[in-house]
């Protein structure tokens, strides 16, 4: 049921999606529905906690597994949250937050709670740890989540908005890559990512 209501949510608007048209496309009831779910909110909030959430978790198990290898750390973080987000129903989500944010505040606080301030806490931690290492020269912290991401949510968003009428677009992987070799090669101290002198 959170399938069908988060493809929805993203289609038509969080406004515009009806629980009867949820409970249509999930092939139950609309009383099966509101046996588990007696809102769209709590249906978003389910989603979030069955596909976002175990991604967050993963990335902040990257912390241990990368713990002394910053540059390995960002890159894992980059492509973990396009593997298991960005490129997946869960990459309709930031599209669905910059159209819906203002309409339903409480949804929006929440998604900023449990998911972004997160995200954001986990990069701030992979470059914290490159500076302090010397591996990564000094930069501004406080925006230093939202300049590595955003051009990812860009691209998730773009995937389920316009790109459907663009025809060919964007190869997502060679986005990716060249995302990752700009922001390594921005961050290095002096050498880069390979090891080799600029």
């Amino acid at each position: 049921m959170t399938a069908a209501a988060l493809a929805l949510f993203v289609e038509k608007g969080f406004a515009a999606t009806r629980l009867d048209e949820i409970a249509a496309r999930a092939g139950v009831s609309k009383g099966t529905l509101y046996l588990y779910f007696d809102s769209k909110e709590a249906l978003f909030k389910a989603a979030i906690e069955e596909g976002v959430l175990p991604a967050i978790e993963a990335g902040e198990a990257l912390l241990d597994e990368y713990g002394d290898d910053p540059v390995g750390l960002v890159r894992g973080f980059l492509r973990a949250w396009w593997e298991q987000i960005g490129s997946t129903a869960y990459g309709g989500i930031p599209k669905l937050m910059f159209a819906e944010a203002a309409n339903f505040p409480e949804v929006a606080r929440y998604y900023n709670e449990a998911v972004i301030q997160r995200g954001v806490a986990l990069l701030r931690t992979a470059v914290a740890r490159g500076i302090a290492s010397g591996v990564f020269r000094p930069v501004e912290l406080s925006v230093i989540s939202p300049l590595l991401i955003s051009p990812l949510i860009h691209l998730a968003t773009w995937r389920n908005s316009i790109a459907p009428l663009c025809g060919a677009g964007v190869d997502p992987d060679c986005y990716l890559e060249t995302h990752i070799d700009l922001v390594l090669h921005g961050l290095c101290a002096g050498k880069k990512p390979d090891g080799e002198q600029r």
